[in-house]
């Protein structure tokens, strides 16, 4: 993704930053724990490492408010799962976390459970389907819907984005101009303004995370 407004990828970057940030402050002690959870959670796609209660237990345990733990959750999540699609030998996962400017003592504990459990957790993650969706094509268009009230002169802009996708069972063929409608599946989804720019935000944020492990 291009970024066309400087301030949305100065935003963005602020983000991962304050993440990094959080982390580092976090209690040292109990850190590994949070790691060895997460991890052994991860390849489990439609289930989260922490219920809502274990969530406010651990806003307490690190003192930390419910977004913060949630980007941290987050930003957890996303550095493990890189390391696991990219399989990183420890070294180099170390080497990762300390250009992100994460301390020594955040890097150590990420570097250990990636020791003791990184090669069992690319395995759980072999063992199951990686990208049973791919995207292969998209598309949109703009609706205006009229207010209810025919005294209102009002219109509500949707936006309506098409993605077509294929599964691994789908045969695509090599040349991209024989791939027929009917080869895919397609998707709707419609957005408000409001809608369109949080999914826009949190794109950004995924390129900034991207950004910052290449």
């Amino acid at each position: 993704m291009k970024h066309n407004n400087q301030s949305d990828f100065t935003s963005c970057f602020l983000c991962i930053k304050q993440a990094v940030s959080i982390i580092n402050d976090m209690d040292t002690g109990k850190f590994p724990r949070l790691l060895s959870r997460i991890v052994q959670k991860l390849h489990l796609k439609a289930e989260q490492s922490f219920n809502e209660e274990e969530e406010e237990k651990l806003q307490a345990a690190f003192s930390l408010e419910k977004q913060s733990l949630k980007l941290v959750l987050e930003t957890i999540s996303f550095i493990l799962e890189q390391a696991v699609y990219h399989n990183l030998k420890t070294p180099v996962f170390r080497q990762q976390l300390e250009n992100i400017h994460l301390e020594a003592s955040k890097t150590e504990a990420f570097a250990s459970v990636w020791e003791n459990a990184g090669q069992e957790t690319v395995e759980k993650f072999r063992q199951r389907t990686l990208t049973p969706k791919k995207l292969e094509t998209t598309a949109w268009q703009l609706n205006l819907q009229m207010a209810q009230s025919t005294q209102a002169k009002m219109k509500s802009p949707k936006a309506v984005l098409e993605l077509g996708v294929s599964t691994e069972d789908t045969k695509i063929p090599t040349n991209a101009e024989a791939i027929a409608p009917h080869n895919l599946e397609k998707i709707f989804v419609e957005f408000s303004h409001q809608e369109l720019l949080e999914f826009y935000n949190k794109l950004e944020t995924i390129q900034a995370q991207l950004d910052s492990l290449t």
